[in-house]
């Protein structure tokens, strides 16, 4: 019988915690954690306000395309915006704009109209592999309405992330599968679907929450790796960046059942504690693949 989905993360994860070789987690517990607000959308810089399948569709858009983290300091920000903001901001104003790209849209897609719609030079690597990943979109999507396309998971979270995970190579990422679990968040938090596991979810694990772990001396890296990231440069895709991930998953998990908290609330809190000076002051890791 297929072990489910978030059953996967939750056993791979350990397994590879209990055997990694340059990251530990370390007996601590973290202290002064503070109760952030539930999670949210920003109705700002997320398009929350138009037909609830419109809404589907955007989240289904930006979500295929939130990634690349480790290109994020190549990119052209708007002024006081992420990478990430950049992106979703630039997406939400052309949603807003014009009517929504229909599947067979989508399936055509080039790298150019991705470009212009973010505002992004037309030769960046991102922009070919955003395309590929709407082309895939449309793929997925085949002929049906993004509402109906959800409802193929039966109000299941989990079993929406283990289709989107089976049904498109770039969020096919095991075993952490950070962007179909936290697709399916959003499409909650956007009011457009209902699910009754949420809190089967994991973390969602990117270099955000790891990064906060390690300033907490949550996790500790060896001597090599450390002076790596620290140095801001860029960490291949490979074990070591699987055994921060997994680490971090691992690590989450135990503080999770510590703080009497389901680990997508935890991500929440972690992610909110990030955005303070002390931890941006700090490189985190960087890696330039297509799964955060």
């Amino acid at each position: 019988m297929a072990v489910a989905l978030c059953d996967e993360v939750r056993e791979r994860c350990a397994e590879i915690a209990a055997t990694a070789r340059s990251v530990q987690i370390t007996s601590a517990g973290l202290t002064g954690l503070e109760q952030a607000p539930d999670p949210q959308l920003d109705p700002v810089l997320h398009y929350l306000d138009g037909p609830p399948d419109d809404v589907a569709r955007y989240f289904l858009t930006l979500d295929s395309i939130n990634f690349g983290s480790g290109w994020f300091p190549t990119l052209r920000k708007q002024p006081g915006r992420s990478g990430y903001a950049t992106i979703a901001g630039q997406l939400t104003e052309r949603f807003r704009r014009d009517r929504p790209w229909s599947n067979a849209e989508l399936r055509a897609i080039t790298a150019t109209t991705v470009a212009d719609t973010l505002g992004q030079p037309r030769d960046h690597e991102l922009m070919a592999l955003y395309a590929q990943a709407l082309r895939s979109l449309g793929a997925w999507l085949g002929t049906g309405s993004a509402t109906r396309v959800i409802e193929r998971g039966g109000g299941s979270a989990e079993l929406l992330a283990t289709q989107l995970a089976s049904g498109m190579p770039l969020y096919r990422d095991p075993p952490f599968y950070k962007r179909a679990q936290l697709l399916t968040a959003d499409l909650a938090l956007a009011g457009v679907a209902v699910f009754d596991d949420l809190d089967r979810l994991t973390i969602f694990a990117d270099n955000v929450i790891p990064h906060v772990l390690r300033c907490d001396g949550i996790l500790e890296y060896d001597e090599q790796l450390a002076a790596l990231i620290d140095s801001e440069r860029l960490l291949a895709p490979g074990r070591e960046e699987r055994e921060i991930r997994a680490c971090a998953v691992h690590a989450c998990e135990q503080l999770a059942v510590q703080h009497a908290l389901a680990p997508r609330i935890l991500d929440n809190w972690l992610w909110n504690r990030g955005r303070g000076d002390e931890y941006k002051s700090r490189p985190r890791h960087r890696c330039r693949c297509v799964f955060y």
